[in-house]
């Protein structure tokens, strides 16, 4: 067919100058001879037709059988630690609170959090079934190990229920990963996105937990890939972006900074597309701000269509600025009050450790130093290169502002929290740089793409060393999970997630011995068998036998405990987040 008689059969939609896609196959393949089509026998495919299409069948597959192969060994991580560790220092309060949903339908224990991560953690609890008592007093800390501990309830398979949905959820976000990078640069950017998802150590660490770092910064990280395919279906996309984006502030508040930044990039993408429509591009930015601000109010009407609010501790009082803020905000008055609290805990004199220093307050650059830290040197140069790419290659420079800035934003405004207990607050970092690092893919190197192979194997090594292991994971640069609790301490490395495994450790190796204990952690020793007393609650000269210590404690030893840890034999470690000496 002559050129111009392909000009009238393509339509109007296809410019003159351009392939259809069905053209440009055929550039790619080679000539297979057309089949006659009528009576007699069909002949038989030639070699070369064969090859092609078993070519093809086993590029349709390959991708998802990669996909699939990445996110099983994930899950397999993620269960496998979900199994053995005991409840970590936040989550019991998690379970009381989504077992007080379940059951009494109303808003009463941490009122610092948003609902609908706990709503998540109570889809699995509705499996478990726990037995609850909600005449129990006391506070969400006591509420949560009353129900572990003392109503009859096997802690094991109560918190194993709790952490299932965060895994599920966990592994989706690895999909919207994927599909990030394969929209902005293609498959093959996908399976490195999703590669550098699946072996992230903090990634899987605090997805395996019933906690809410993880559910709230993959949800900003779906509004982001929402709002970027937004800028061909904005009608389609900009709602589910905005509901997205409400789904993450309606777990954590830490989220809400993301906000104007999503709203400014659903600007950005409609005002691309279509540019000169100021009126449009403004309306975009409302549908994602007015979506999510409804996801909020439904997160909360779903624990009580009448937004009953009984806290049971008091809400502290928040004057000034913050406090007119608090009362302009367009949430439900638990949301209002529970921003009260994160003020008011926000002003309290938190303690801090960092590379063998202690001090109180916060350091503006924990976070950096701690990401540094905790984060694989294969990915820590991915994210590098990945993020020059993005920049300064121009096909992708549209994307930039989705991959970069909501991260970003979010790190400048944990960066300003007093809070330094540990990269959960940054998990967003390893998401949305696992799509930017993808974009290496981009550079116009001969060794570009050697390099991130070598790179990727480096990260999937690394991480795999440290199973089942993860909190307290830290790279080879830094003497690796062994060594965290040198440099860092909370959840970075301690979060009292070891007490099943010491209770093992005590049985195997020092049966019948005199046990001392300073532990970090919402466990109960006794639960497991550990019959332990306070060394700091007896004159130093009759604490014989096993000291055994929270890492996180030793970093904080001050005074009686830091002479008795200076004064006794490290023997052994117990998960590299608890050390027992022999005095």
């Amino acid at each position: 067919m002559a050129a111009s008689d392909r000009s009238r059969h393509r339509g109007p939609g296809v410019p003159a100058g351009r392939m259809m896609a069905s053209e440009q196959q055929s550039v790619l393949e080679p000539d297979v001879p057309d089949v006659p089509v009528g009576p007699g026998p069909v002949p038989r495919p030639t070699p070369a037709a064969r090859l092609v299409a078993a070519l093809r069948a086993r590029r349709r597959w390959l991708v998802p059988a990669l996909v699939v192969l990445l996110l099983a060994q994930m899950a397999a991580a993620m269960v496998t630690t979900a199994v053995q560790q005991t409840p970590t220092t936040d989550e019991p309060v998690y379970v009381a609170t989504a077992v007080d949903y379940l059951h009494e339908h109303r808003i009463r224990y941490n009122p610092e959090h948003p609902p609908l991560g706990k709503l998540v953690i109570m889809a699995g609890l509705a499996v478990a079934d726990p037995h609850y008592d909600p005449s129990y007093k006391g506070n969400q800390g006591q509420v949560g190990r009353h129900l572990l501990y003392a109503s009859g309830n096997d802690p094991w398979r109560v918190m194993l229920w709790a952490r299932l949905p965060m895994i599920v959820l966990t592994l989706l976000f690895g999909l919207v990963a994927f599909a990030f990078a394969r929209d902005i640069l293609g498959r093959t950017a996908g399976l490195l996105a999703l590669t550098l998802y699946a072996f992230s150590p903090d990634v899987i660490a605090h997805g395996s937990l019933a906690t809410l770092d993880v559910p709230s910064a993959g949800f900003v990280l779906a509004s982001a890939w929402l709002v970027w395919r937004a800028r061909r279906r904005p009608r389609l996309y900009l709602p589910l972006a905005g509901a997205a984006l409400g789904a993450s502030v309606a777990t954590k508040m830490s989220a809400l900074p993301a906000i104007p930044v999503l709203a400014a990039l659903a600007v950005v993408s409609v005002w691309g597309a279509r540019p000169g429509r100021a009126l449009r591009a403004l309306a975009a930015a409302a549908v994602v701000a007015v979506t999510a601000v409804a996801v909020v109010w439904l997160s909360y009407l779903a624990v009580d269509p009448r937004l009953r609010f009984l806290p049971a501790e008091p809400v502290p009082a928040v004057h000034g600025l913050r406090g007119a803020l608090v009362d302009l905000m367009p949430f439900p008055r638990a949301y209002r009050d529970g921003m009260r609290v994160q003020f008011a805990l926000e002003d309290l004199p938190w303690q801090g450790y960092l590379f063998g220093h202690l001090y109180t307050g916060s350091r503006w650059y924990y976070l950096p130093a701690a990401l540094l830290v905790k984060t694989p040197l294969g990915m820590l140069a991915l994210w590098a290169a990945g993020a020059v790419a993005v920049v300064t290659v121009r096909r992708l420079r549209p994307a930039a502002p989705y991959v970069l800035v909501p991260p970003a934003v979010l790190l400048a405004s944990a960066m300003t929290g007093s809070r330094d207990f540990g990269t959960r607050y940054a998990v967003f970092m390893p998401m949305f740089l696992a799509v930017g690092g993808a974009s290496v893919l981009a550079l116009r190197r001969r060794w570009a793409r050697p390099a991130a192979g070598a790179l990727v194997l480096f990260v999937a090594v690394s991480s795999l060393r440290t199973f089942p292991l993860y909190l307290p994971y830290s790279n080879e640069a830094f003497g690796g999970p062994a060594k965290t609790h040198l440099r860092l301490h909370d959840s970075n490395v301690d979060w009292g997630q070891d007490l099943g495994r010491l209770a093992d450790r005590l049985k195997e190796r020092y049966p019948g011995e005199r046990i001392w204990l300073v532990y970090k952690g919402s466990g109960v020793p006794a639960y497991y068998g550990i019959h332990a007393a306070d060394p700091r609650k007896v004159p130093a000269g009759k604490v014989h036998g096993l000291l055994v210590v929270s890492d996180s404690w030793v970093a904080k030893a001050r005074g009686e405990l830091a002479e008795l840890i200076h004064s006794s034999r490290p023997v052994d470690d117990v998960g590299h987040s608890i050390t027992i000496y022999r005095r």
